[in-house]
């Protein structure tokens, strides 16, 4: 009894030698940030004068402002147009290009080189692309009839355009991720469910998906935290404009800390975001583990 005691607490203590040096990395990097915007978000600070404490007043201004509310509509739309575009988009062309050859090896590669350039580059290459006089796109559409879209200036477009630059860009890497979960997905099982009579489609919807489940769950997450700090996008094509359209929640915090100057009321939005984040997290992962519990019964 006592060596098995012994092994356990060496064990356990191996365990945490192992895990202890990530856990202060995060804390360092991650928790005593959030814990300092909190703290600084009751008071008023202009990186100048001392802070002064206000309490929870600048939350009651936050959730009073009306282009406040305009930010949190804006980031959603923004957030889940491009992840489920993304998130299909990637799956649809992972289930297309999982084959072996040269041409869909070509293909695969040539669909992820655009996740591995720069926001800024492709930032550039798109406000060329969109421009409403010379864009390569509106020059495109001309023979369709579709007139000059003022892609980046419209209230109403321009949001959507952000949308489909982000998915445009991130979809190589839903691609790779979605076939590296493909691959690892026993032949056998889809085997022996076409011997018991199903069809392709039958085969994906009840083999191939929720084998996936795992996969999914780590895009969702990791593509709904990218896209809620999208940031180098907006300030590179439409700076939050026109009129707030295109202002998303990083960049309103930018705005208000470096602009306004109005720290204390920009570490308050971040404390909120980060509690909106954590939230989606939780929700995500409960939503999924009720799936599976229920794919397992």
């Amino acid at each position: 009894m006592v060596r098995l005691g012994s092994h356990k607490v060496k064990e356990a203590l191996t365990g945490w030698s192992l895990v202890l040096p990530s856990m202060a990395l995060f804390a360092v990097f991650f928790l005593v940030p959030v814990a300092h915007a909190f703290w600084l978000s009751l008071h008023s600070w202009d990186l100048v004068t001392e802070p002064k404490w206000v309490g929870l007043a600048q939350y009651a201004e936050l959730f009073g402002s009306s282009v406040f509310r305009e930010v949190l509509v804006n980031t959603a739309v923004y957030a889940g147009a491009s992840v489920a575009a993304t998130m299909g988009l990637g799956l649809g062309l992972a289930v297309l290009l999982n084959r072996k050859g040269a041409i869909f090896a070509a293909l695969q590669g040539a669909i992820f080189t655009s996740y591995i350039v720069s926001w800024v580059g492709v930032s550039l290459l798109w406000i060329w692309l969109l421009d409403s006089e010379y864009g390569l796109v509106n020059h495109l559409l001309a023979p369709l009839g579709l007139g000059p879209v003022n892609w980046l200036g419209d209230p109403d477009v321009a949001l959507w355009s952000l949308v489909g630059v982000t998915v445009w860009k991130t979809v190589g890497y839903d691609m790779v991720i979605f076939l590296a979960g493909l691959q690892s997905i026993p032949e056998d099982l889809n085997e022996a469910a076409a011997i018991d009579g199903a069809g392709p489609w039958s085969r994906f919807r009840y083999v191939t998906l929720p084998q996936l489940a795992p996969t999914t769950l780590f895009l969702l997450i990791t593509s709904m935290i990218m896209t809620f700090q999208g940031f180098d996008v907006v300030r590179i094509m439409t700076q939050g404009g026109p009129i707030h359209s295109t202002t998303i929640y990083v960049y309103y915090v930018y705005e208000q800390a470096f602009v306004a100057v109005r720290v204390g009321y920009a570490s308050a939005a971040i404390a909120v975001f980060f509690a909106i984040l954590m939230a989606i997290t939780v929700v995500q992962f409960r939503f999924f583990s009720a799936g599976r519990r229920g794919a397992d019964a």
